[in-house]
């Protein structure tokens, strides 16, 4: 339950945020699309609650800017019609197994079936039986960021998981693969959009 709204006014800049009130034991802040949300155990004080807040301000003031840049970045953007996102279906199908194929060699591993569709809050996917599943607005990027999430796919043949030895052969074969995840995330909110899924 939101137990109050809350003025926050800093040196830097204003903002308000709600305070979310439940059974957990720990402090937490969240920023989502320009909200800022503070969850907070029934029995922390307000004032301990400030001191959080404006401990993390600057934080906070941050991933709101990174949100205003991503809410300009999707303003101007037309969504696909249906006709176009098929041809984008299409184009994913015609592409994206040759690339799975140059790659699991690389890796070292194996796969099954792959298949394609929109996915509003993943990239690709990979089951243990080695069947593979991508996101078709993969190619609404460079081709360097769909060989990223395919590396990505793949090393989970040998990792279920995303611990530091997944991480170790994703780099092995990416090397740069954090700045290719960084300019995903940076542009998802735009992709997303051309899909109209934002």
């Amino acid at each position: 339950m939101i137990k109050s709204i809350m003025d926050h006014k800093n040196i830097k800049g204003q903002f308000s945020y709600q305070i979310i009130r439940s059974d957990r034991r720990t402090l937490s802040l969240i920023v989502r699309r320009g909200e800022v949300l503070v969850r907070a155990p029934y029995r922390q004080s307000e004032d301990s609650i400030v001191q959080f807040v404006e401990a993390h301000a600057d934080w906070v003031l941050q991933k709101l800017d990174d949100s205003l840049e991503r809410e300009n970045a999707i303003k101007g953007v037309r969504p696909l019609s249906p006709a176009e996102l098929r041809k984008l279906h299409a184009r994913a199908v015609a592409y994206i197994p040759g690339r799975v194929a140059s790659y699991a060699p690389i890796v070292g591993v194996t796969y099954g079936k792959i298949t394609f569709r929109i996915y509003k809050s993943k990239w690709g996917s990979c089951k243990a039986d080695g069947s593979l599943a991508f996101n078709i607005l993969l190619m609404l990027t460079p081709d360097e960021i769909i060989d990223s999430v395919i590396v990505h796919e793949l090393c989970h043949r040998l990792e279920m998981n995303h611990s530091n030895r997944f991480y170790r052969q994703v780099y092995r074969v990416c090397p740069d693969y954090d700045e290719r995840h960084r300019w995903l995330k940076n542009h998802r909110d735009e992709i997303m959009a051309q899909a109209g899924l934002l």
